[in-house]
């Protein structure tokens, strides 16, 4: 069987040459560009992309939700124009998009399996991780956030994390991190097909985490799988840890999950990234 992490790379891979090695911010109103960030805990440098609302230089005393994306290089270019749209139409509010790259296209296949994954792989796993997830949770929460804080204006409540496949388990993992360590750093959380098979379910434990979990504050997750994706290694595994996280009944969190019936692994990301902030962000009827 092969475990949609493969089908991830291929994709990727394939579209190579047809991709620029650097994504950029939609536009030219409110894009701020891209720039490189070294951390010490990771040891290597991140290339983070920012797009800034329509409205950002006009509207000097207002201050913006933010939404950090992973797997910048393939997401960003997609999510950003998206975002544009939705929020010219009136489907999203005035939102800052920050993209968290690496310095080619090429490269992060690679090293995403070195940040998103926690604890180190199992030999069942067949992948090489070294699991430093944990890294690259405190140097976002510890180092990025508190960088695009003092850089841009931002509202400093209500940040959305979001990723798909290794991404979307990076964000289930962010979530147990911070919850075990009563240290929320974001409210919201989008998690697209994610790989729940590694580390034989490690994930597993998130519900019995959240029943524990301290505070008060409201706390989304949007949690889904496309429908054309692998019964047993993607459909099953995130229809069970959803009956497990309803059934926790955790306090403050909102809770939702979504199997896309027509959609493939790599068809799954955008539209639920869209959806998910959708109902984080609701307009006003």
């Amino acid at each position: 069987m092969v475990k949609p992490f493969l089908v991830f790379a291929v994709c990727m891979l394939a579209t190579i040459p047809k991709m620029e090695a650097q994504p950029r911010a939609s536009g030219t109103e409110g894009a701020a560009g891209r720039f490189s960030i070294y951390s010490s805990l990771v040891q290597d440098s991140f290339f983070i992309s920012v797009q800034l609302p329509p409205n950002y230089a006009k509207d000097k005393g207002a201050r913006f939700p933010v939404v950090y994306l992973l797997d910048a290089n393939f997401h960003f270019p997609m999510l950003a124009a998206s975002i544009r749209q939705y929020e010219l139409a009136g489907l999203l509010p005035s939102l800052i998009l920050v993209g968290i790259g690496y310095r080619s296209f090429q490269q992060m296949d690679s090293l995403r399996v070195r940040d998103y994954l926690y604890p180190k792989a199992l030999p069942s796993d067949e992948i090489n991780a070294t699991g430093g997830g944990q890294r690259f949770s405190r140097f976002i929460s510890g180092q990025l956030i508190p960088l695009i804080d003092g850089k841009y204006r931002t509202l400093q409540v209500g940040r959305t994390l979001a990723g798909h496949s290794f991404g979307g388990y990076f964000a289930l993992y962010a979530l147990l991190d911070q919850t075990q360590r009563n240290q929320p750093a974001f409210s919201n959380f989008v998690s697209a097909s994610p790989s729940l098979w590694y580390n034989h379910f490690y994930l597993d434990r998130l519900s019995d985490t959240l029943k524990l979990r301290k505070s008060l504050d409201t706390l989304n997750l949007y949690l889904s799988v496309g429908g054309l994706e692998d019964s047993a290694w993607s459909i099953a595994p995130v229809k069970k840890l959803s009956e497990r996280i309803e059934q926790a009944n955790a306090q403050g969190l909102v809770f939702q999950y979504k199997i896309f019936s027509d959609l493939g692994h790599m068809d799954n990301a955008t539209i639920t990234f869209l959806k998910a902030l959708q109902i984080f962000y609701k307009m006003p009827e």
